[in-house]
């Protein structure tokens, strides 16, 4: 079975390079089997969030597995509609019960939206009590980091954007991991966009390793030491997606990535204000009716 290798987080926690991500995965039962096939497969790690509706079946599928509970990092995020310190402190009590444990390993504001201070004061709260171990942040722009930053004693431990081959965020990997705030990738494949699976590059590297072009991504953002959790309800994808750490990229293959970068996000830009208003609004009228 593959072992993961770990980063330090800044708070001394260790965290699985490489983990299981549960999102679009609404269907109770497709969630535990997936996550019960991916504990038997050797994960450790398991990402979810209150947003993608499965807590239920993640904690289901942990506490029916034979792994013990202390060795699964599970991680899950606070949503928009409860961004503020006293709707988030409810919300991780509601996500400890709904995911059957008594502690959560980590729990990420999931966007920049809303009362991110006050959430950020019960998410620091919620660990001084002992209920999580790690904080960190989702969707944080340097910008937005140094403002949360600079205005608490508690900093995040890690913050979780979209990176891949089209859209690689050099400028703010560098900046969180010169902070010693740890970068973890949310689609890395890019959702299959440009065909990326079939991308002539990609694929030259993946024959020359005798590896897949999704197995050279992952190995791409590890060897940066930026954390990976791709989905896959398929358990031949799922032992592929582990089976990263026998290979090393060089450094011309890396470059050859690099040129790969399109520069723009695959999926909506965070600071739009129309996306906002769309993608959002209606989560922060919510927040703003509920306080």
């Amino acid at each position: 079975m593959t072992e993961v290798p770990t980063i330090t987080l800044n708070d001394g926690n260790k965290m699985p390079l490489l983990g299981l991500g549960v999102f679009q995965i609404p269907d109770h039962e497709k969630a535990r089997q997936t996550v019960e096939m991916a504990l038997a497969n050797g994960y450790r790690m398991i990402d979810t969030a209150e947003v993608y509706e499965n807590q239920i079946a993640v904690g289901e599928a942990i506490a029916e597995s034979a792994v013990n509970r202390d060795d699964i990092f599970l991680t899950t995020k606070i949503w928009v509609s409860n961004m503020s310190f006293k709707k988030a402190t409810k919300a991780i009590d509601h996500d400890l019960k709904e995911l059957g444990t008594d502690y959560l390993d980590l729990v990420l504001l999931h966007q920049p939206y809303g009362d991110t201070f006050g959430a950020w004061n019960a998410l620091a709260a919620a660990k001084r009590a002992g209920k999580v171990r790690s904080i960190g942040l989702s969707n944080f722009y340097p910008d937005q980091y140094m403002n949360l930053e600079l205005a608490h004693e508690d900093k995040p431990a890690i913050n979780q954007i979209e990176i891949n081959p089209w859209f690689q965020q050099t400028n703010d990997v560098k900046f969180f991991q010169g902070r010693d705030v740890a970068v973890e990738a949310w689609a890395q494949f890019a959702e299959g966009k440009h065909d990326i699976f079939n991308n002539k590059t990609l694929k030259e590297i993946a024959d020359a390793h005798h590896k897949t072009t999704a197995q050279v991504i992952l190995r791409w953002l590890t060897q940066q030491d930026i954390v990976v959790i791709p989905k896959s309800v398929h358990e031949k994808r799922q032992k592929e997606n582990l089976d990263i750490f026998d290979f090393e990229l060089t450094k011309d293959e890396m470059d050859k990535i690099k040129g790969l970068d399109k520069g723009v996000s695959q999926f909506f830009d965070h600071r739009d204000p129309a996306v906002i208003d769309d993608i959002f609004g209606e989560s922060l009228k919510q927040l703003r009716d509920s306080e």
